[in-house]
């Protein structure tokens, strides 16, 4: 069997519009990480998420998935929409939607362990409620899932039986190949970290029958040993410290995957976020190097930035449904989403409350 060439795919996928990509040869999970996963069900980490539980074998070996498998391709899509100030000035015509650094290239900023600073720009706002970054385009499964069975027909792959595509759908340990194929590294917050690039990123596989040319080596983690950054900005104490994350305690499942009532933790503690959860990310030090995505489908749409907190109190189902059409939102219900919008919103007004009773302190003490 000919093998295909490794070069020709790269070049392929970025001209695609994929951020990265890495590939390796198709094998059983290493005994290490195979250890990690049974310990992290045990712990119960994965929350209600049952389906994590399940096809076990095919998650400890990906040629269980596709009879005749050699290689796992490993690609990564960039979704970083932008600071509010920039996204706040295309919607205001004063710059181009499509202006952005990435296509330069390598982000010639560098992560800097040392500034005091925890977060990077704010994404959303000044007093606006927002969703998690990645929620404001089109589902990611369609754009990405699409991208992927271009590569793989541009490829000359386009049977069921020489490749299958993967997105956050099937039981593949993503990060475990992202690693393998060199295209980036777990971090503390449990995401997949792309060096000069940060972690705003989807990931997708190809898995298929041919062999490569070249296969990548995987990367060694980079995270200096001293940072803590993200395990310090989690509000609820989810991330463990070795690169898992206890899913009971993460605001991202617990307003999106959850179902029934937000623990009073989670309720007073995800403001002003109401679907979602970045603040991990926003305190790593590599996503100062992100750079806006240049996926068209991924940007944030309009109709979504506009949204008030008076809007998303009065949100119906109707609004719900053209919000969110076509949105990896949808994921969390109407039901879920007016869920954390109360939540949400009973933290504004007893911060309110407080402001109040706060400034009526003052002023009295102020008379006397």
């Amino acid at each position: 069997m000919a093998l295909f060439s490794s070069a020709q795919l790269k070049q392929t996928a970025a001209e695609l519009g994929f951020s990265a990509c890495g590939i390796a040869q198709a094998a059983p999970l290493s005994a290490t990480r195979q250890a990690e996963r049974r310990a992290w069900l045990a712990e119960g980490y994965q929350a209600d998420m049952l389906y994590l539980e399940q096809h076990t074998d095919k998650r400890f070996d990906p040629r269980l998935l596709l009879e005749g498998a050699r290689t796992v391709v490993s690609l990564a899509v960039n979704y970083y929409p932008g600071s509010w100030d920039e996204l706040a000035r295309e919607l205001a015509g004063t710059i181009d939607a499509h202006d952005t650094d990435e296509k330069a290239g390598i982000n010639d900023e560098k992560a800097d362990f040392t500034d005091e600073k925890a977060e990077n720009v704010a994404f959303h706002q000044p007093n606006a409620w927002h969703l998690a970054r990645y929620a404001y385009g089109t589902d990611y499964h369609e754009v990405v899932k699409s991208m992927l069975r271009s590569l793989a027909q541009a490829m000359g792959w386009t049977t069921e039986t020489e490749v299958r595509c993967f997105v956050d759908t099937a039981p593949i340990d993503e990060k475990y190949w992202a690693e393998q194929s060199g295209i980036g590294w777990r971090g503390r917050h449990s995401q997949l970290i792309v060096p000069h690039a940060g972690s705003y990123f989807f990931l997708g596989e190809l898995l298929i029958v041919h062999e490569a040319d070249h296969y990548d080596q995987p990367h060694s983690p980079q995270c200096p040993p001293h940072c803590r950054r993200c395990i310090d900005a989690c509000p609820t104490s989810a991330l463990r410290g070795d690169g898992t994350l206890d899913a009971r305690r993460c605001l991202s499942y617990l307003s999106i995957e959850h179902r029934g009532p937000l623990p009073p933790e989670a309720a007073q503690k995800m403001s002003p976020c109401i679907y979602g959860c970045d603040r991990c990310a926003e305190a790593c030090p590599f996503n100062r190097m992100a750079r806006r995505t240049t996926i068209d489908a991924l940007r944030p749409r309009p109709s979504l930035l506009a949204m008030t907190p008076e809007g998303w109190i009065n949100l119906s189902v109707e609004q719900y449904r053209e919000l969110f059409r076509k949105s990896a939102v949808k994921r969390a219900k109407f039901e879920g989403i007016t869920r954390n919008i109360q939540a949400v919103a009973q933290t504004h007004l007893r911060s309110e409350a407080a402001e109040r009773d706060s400034g009526s302190v003052a002023k009295a003490c102020g008379k006397t």
